[in-house]
């Protein structure tokens, strides 16, 4: 006893730093998403292709540290998108490099290359001159990004092909055969491949839940029988981060109006230099704030001219007379009063955004109760 001790104090003293202790832990169902919405035009102001992808990589960093569910890309009208650029990529189309003649797909493209799990890649996302840095860009290391020898009750998978079963056994159908049941082979990236019992077409991306019993991946099964299940089951169902979507939005009012969720956003948050201060909303305690609870909350960034930009560009909020951005949101904040420098970056308004309104996601989103 006297030794374990003595060994325990001085892994206290001397801590083994060589491997990540921060390693997510999935505690009650979340029904909550947070979600996150800036324009693509910054990436028009990066002048090199690494300078793209490094933006990129940082702003994929920040949604993942703050756990976002959802990030849209939306058209501010501040792409400034040259001509030639225009012309090069109609004529390439699909494997044109759109760094410059489309910065809002070329972010789309980047941050959901960098949100797939790494062994997922090379079946969903082909060669593209988007992607000639891809792999000098950083690691998310997501919990859904699980090495093969790692266990998780959920995985992420690809669709590698349909099989049909009858008695466990393939047979060849004949015309007059009733249909048979069918199943489909995911690649999960363990030893064994699984077997969902639905027809999926191929190269399709699916959320895996594994069955309870971990000793039927030490066996000599050549497949193992799976569930597909709903993107959002490990979050809802388990409280796992389980990655981001990426949707893109044709203008700043379409970010809200084409919301996926049920409901729509409940809770919105604008940022500018103009706003009142965050402070305002988190210097009270939780309880006694002035924030309503929320179950889907969406926090909007400016590009280099602010949202003010992206609101004269809006058609739609132009013909409803909308002037002012925070007229579209339930609260317009400043995130950094004081700000030593005359601009802040997008990219840095997001870390301070997520990080100044941490407490408030936690304190006021909805989740799970046990009994459902």
């Amino acid at each position: 006893m006297k030794r374990k001790n003595e060994a325990v104090k001085a892994a206290d003293v001397n801590p083994d730093t060589s491997k990540p202790t921060a390693v997510f832990e999935a505690t009650t169902g979340r029904a909550y998403t947070v979600s996150v919405a800036l324009p693509g035009s910054i990436i028009a102001n990066a002048l090199t292709l690494e300078l793209k992808g490094l933006l990129a990589g940082q702003i994929a960093r920040a949604l993942t540290v703050f756990c976002v569910d959802e990030v849209v890309i939306f058209d501010d009208g501040q792409g400034n998108q040259r001509q030639s650029d225009k012309q090069s990529y109609h004529q390439n189309g699909d494997n044109a490099y759109t760094g410059n003649s489309d910065p809002n797909h070329f972010l789309v493209h980047l941050l959901s290359y960098l949100e797939t799990p790494p062994f997922l890649r090379k079946h969903l996302f082909p060669m593209h001159p988007n992607l000639k840095l891809a792999g000098s860009l950083p690691s998310l290391d997501m919990p859904h990004h699980l090495r093969s020898n790692e266990w998780c009750r959920y995985r992420e998978g690809v669709t590698i092909g349909q099989q049909t079963e009858e008695h466990g056994k393939k047979k060849k159908r004949r015309k007059d055969d009733m249909p048979p049941e069918e199943s489909t082979l995911v690649e999960v990236g363990l030893s064994q491949k699984v077997s969902v019992p639905a027809s999926i077409p191929p190269h399709t991306r699916v959320t895996i839940e594994l069955p309870d019993d971990r000793e039927v991946f030490d066996s000599e099964k050549s497949t193992v029988a799976a569930s597909a299940v709903a993107p959002s089951t490990p979050r809802e169902e388990a409280g796992y981060y389980w990655g981001y979507t990426v949707r893109a939005a044709p203008s700043l009012s379409a970010v809200i109006t084409e919301c996926t969720y049920p409901g729509g956003y409940d809770l919105t948050f604008g940022t500018s230099e103009r706003g009142a201060p965050i402070s305002d909303l988190t210097k009270q305690p939780p309880n006694q704030s002035q924030v309503p609870q929320f179950n889907h909350v969406l926090i909007v960034f400016g590009g280099v001219a602010g949202l003010e930009a992206a609101v004269e560009a809006d058609d739609e909020l132009r013909k409803l007379g909308v002037k002012e951005p925070k007229n579209i949101f339930d609260y317009w904040v400043n995130l950094c009063p004081g700000q030593g420098s005359r601009t802040i970056r997008t990219e840095e308004a997001i870390w301070l955004g997520l990080m100044g309104l941490r407490e408030v996601v936690l304190s006021k989103g909805r989740l799970i109760s046990a009994s459902g």
